[in-house]
């Protein structure tokens, strides 16, 4: 969610938001839970049984009604809210909510969380080596399963091996102060790599005092609603380092080719 966004959207609360996480709507904000209960629209995400991306949309069962009334969810208790396929119309997205009151418990889903977020991380095990990228997924697990510490502990190591590959880079630099580096504080450390890192990380260094401020301080809970935050930030930053592989593989073989062809020229 969006700093100026207060309560998760319809996607959010079916595909990010883990087991059991309760989130309760002010009087005024009634509308926000209204969305979801009568949730019609489309949203693309991965479909297991095609095992690639697929746009989804609701599927009722029988017959139903859509109400205006903003309150109209209040205590209703259990509802559910099942999505299908476009490609397969069997293929479907199973999520069982309940409504006590004002506030909405997602209580069930099928597939898992895990499942349905796992896929998007694929690519990164290009970028990351392998024992951070099982930390990568192992994150997402714990998240989903409403670990939410825990999955911060994952979230900070990934961090620090970016910030580490950095180091790595620069250290071989003539100039390089090794002893410098070594007294430096998080921010500053990645200040001093800036050359070497994302923009993104650079201009978001704070992800880490709040990777640090989560395992010491935060409750599972806090830790859960910042986490889609954090894990995005991250991604971002693995987005980049793909976009450079990609761009460093295009320049080899626009060489090769171009050699190629100016030899039998």
């Amino acid at each position: 969610m969006s700093h100026e966004q207060k309560y998760p959207t319809p996607k959010e609360f079916l595909i990010d938001l883990p087991l059991y996480e309760t989130i309760t709507f002010e009087d005024e904000e009634l509308e926000d839970g209204r969305k979801l209960f009568y949730f019609d629209e489309t949203l693309d995400t991965y479909c297991p049984k095609c095992n690639q991306h697929s746009i989804f949309s609701r599927h009722w069962r029988g017959t139903h009604t859509t109400s205006s009334r903003a309150d109209s969810w209040v205590n209703v208790g259990r509802f559910v809210v099942e999505l299908k396929c476009s490609r397969n119309p069997s293929h479907i997205l199973f999520f069982l909510f309940t409504a006590q009151g004002q506030t909405i418990q997602k209580i069930g889903q099928l597939p898992s969380i895990a499942s349905l977020n796992l896929f998007d991380v694929k690519k990164y095990s290009k970028v990351l080596e392998q024992k951070y990228f099982k930390e990568l997924t192992k994150s997402i697990g714990l998240a989903a399963h409403g670990v939410g510490v825990g999955s911060f502990v994952y979230l900070r190591r990934i961090f620090e091996f970016l910030i580490e590959e950095a180091h790595r880079k620069a250290e071989a630099s003539a100039t390089w102060d090794e002893s410098s580096y070594i007294k430096a504080r998080m921010n500053e450390k990645i200040q001093i790599l800036s050359s070497e890192l994302p923009h993104f990380l650079v201009e978001n260094k704070s992800m880490y005092s709040i990777l640090s401020k989560g395992i010491h301080e935060l409750s599972e809970n806090e830790c859960l609603a910042a986490f889609p935050v954090i894990k995005l930030g991250i991604e971002i930053i693995l987005d980049d380092k793909l976009e450079k592989m990609r761009r460093a593989k295009k320049l080899e073989e626009a060489q090769k080719a171009i050699s190629a062809l100016a030899s039998t020229i």
